[in-house]
């Protein structure tokens, strides 16, 4: 994929290839800003209002419309065309109330799904990696750029033992309070956010480790009972015995 650092503007054809653009008819598009999403995983809100939902027929329509505050990402009002939205990202239009989660989907990459309002409250994300802060605090940082700081009460109750990388939170928008906690490993239901099985669900069956995560491999078998592996940089476990999230139709049972 090519490299987008650099320059202030982006080339038609040196943007990720799942975004909805006319790459022969215009020479740039918009280059999503350094935020909570690699931009090789994220789409800015200008195409997402133009390009996917058609809220507008040109760029400058979009902007303004941004601008003017009728959209909301994670609950929060974004007036920056070039804000990165990326995966369980939830998009709100304020003016019809119609919310929307941004999901991986295969061979397209992504979709977004339309989700009651109810559900537009939760957000699954992933913990990266974590940190020990002043105190002897554990800060978790998230995949979406979010950090969240758990506060030890009792030194004799390590909290690094509770919350481990690749487990899943589910927290709240906007004030991302800790509603439920999905631990990685066999048997949780996740989503594969990336590579050739990218939006395909199912249960993890076996985690072979590898040298890093990219070169782990985790087999996972879907609705049907079919098996795929892939790699364990690419697994969002959203589940136990079900999603926490609604799916597009036909992803899991």
């Amino acid at each position: 994929m090519a490299r987008m650092g650099g320059q202030r503007r982006l080339r038609a054809l040196a943007a990720p290839k799942f975004w909805p653009i006319l790459r022969k008819h215009y020479k740039w598009t918009v280059k999503p800003r350094p935020g909570p999403h690699p931009a090789e995983r994220s789409l800015p809100l200008l195409l997402i209002v133009r390009n996917v939902l058609g809220y507008a027929e040109t760029a400058r329509e979009a902007r303004k419309l941004i601008s003017e505050g009728h959209f909301k990402v994670d609950g929060r009002v974004r007036k920056d065309y070039k804000y990165p939205v990326g995966f369980m990202d939830v998009i709100e239009v304020v003016d019809t109330g119609e919310t929307y989660r941004f999901l991986p989907y295969p061979v397209k990459y992504f979709k977004l799904h339309p989700i009651p309002r109810e559900e537009a409250q939760i957000k699954p994300v992933r913990i990266e990696n974590k940190t020990t802060v002043r105190g002897g605090h554990i800060q978790l940082n998230l995949h979406d750029g979010r950090n969240i700081l758990v506060k030890v009460k009792d030194p004799r109750n390590p909290v690094e033992d509770t919350y481990k990388t690749m487990d899943t939170l589910v927290i709240t928008l906007p004030g991302q309070e800790v509603k439920d906690h999905l631990k990685f490993g066999e048997k949780m239901l996740s989503i594969i956010i990336g590579g050739r099985n990218v939006g395909r669900v199912g249960r993890i069956v076996s985690i072979q480790r590898g040298w890093g995560r990219k070169r782990s491999i985790v087999t996972i078998e879907d609705a049907t009972g079919n098996l795929f592996q892939t790699s364990l940089d690419y697994i969002l476990v959203i589940g136990s015995e079900k999603p926490v999230i609604s799916l597009p139709e036909g992803a899991w049972k």
